[in-house]
């Protein structure tokens, strides 16, 4: 049975996505069967491997909306061993067209349940916000990743996000775990990234992964040719930073 990883931070500019698709790619290169659902209307993790999101014709709107199933909403992309759900503009009107719905934060737990044997991971790359979204991934997934960016800001609203897995556990989903807290755009020049990789390890501990993403002009580049880091440049910093992160996942869920 695969495991659902669900990428979460209300905060923008963290290294969701990149995280998202950047894990898929590794995960899938480590020979695991993934599926990457991308449930951000932006649709950067769709584009970010090669998907057209405007000729997308089935994707997480429609599969959170029960018309179609999962499987008829996958498409295959760039990188090896990776399945992916794509998004489109239109997955703006969800949480307005949910919101009457009956166990509408169960939609994506639901449509799930029908894939969840044939993958190794499920990863979902949640939008921005912790609106019905980000709430439909959380309640569906196993467990959270939440990247936090080596900046000055980095703590602010990880309380709140925080609060809302404690109440999601409390209320939707008791089995959700914290996989870990992901620290990105690393730049061991500067003293304020140190600090930040400092006070986080401090009050977090355990939850902290081992791996930090450092700041790499490749990660930046990739998207844009819609393509992994892994397959971009696996030579990388950013390519054998995600590859260690994905071996740690594998290795914390072996235990």
């Amino acid at each position: 049975m695969g495991k659902i990883i669900a990428i979460a931070n209300q905060k923008g500019g963290v290294g969701k996505t990149t995280s998202s698709v950047n894990l898929a790619a590794s995960l899938g290169v480590l020979e695991k069967k993934v599926l990457l659902i991308d449930a951000d209307p932006q649709a950067n993790a769709s584009s970010g491997l090669g998907i057209d999101v405007e000729s997308v014709e089935i994707g997480t709107y429609q599969i959170l909306e029960h018309s179609n199933t999962p499987k008829e909403a996958v498409v295959q992309c760039s990188a090896p061993n990776v399945d992916v759900i794509p998004a489109h503009i239109d997955l703006v009107a969800i949480e307005i067209e949910l919101v009457d719905k009956e166990n509408r934060e169960y939609m994506l737990k639901k449509a799930l349940e029908s894939v969840k044997d044939d993958y190794d991971y499920i990863i979902i790359d949640c939008a921005p916000s912790l609106g019905l979204l980000t709430l439909n991934a959380l309640t569906a997934a196993d467990s959270v990743v939440i990247p936090i960016q080596c900046e000055y800001f980095a703590l602010e609203g990880l309380g709140k996000l925080l609060n809302t897995i404690k109440s999601i556990q409390k209320i939707h989903n008791p089995e959700l775990d914290i996989e870990g807290l992901l620290l990105t755009m690393y730049d061991s020049r500067l003293r304020l990234s140190n600090q930040v990789v400092e006070e986080v390890q401090k009050h977090f501990n355990d939850m902290v992964f081992e791996t930090i993403i450092q700041r790499n002009v490749k990660l930046s580049e990739a998207p844009s040719f819609g393509e992994s880091i892994i397959n971009y440049d696996a030579t990388s910093k950013g390519a054998t930073n995600y590859l260690h992160l994905a071996q740690e996942i594998i290795k914390k869920n072996i235990q």
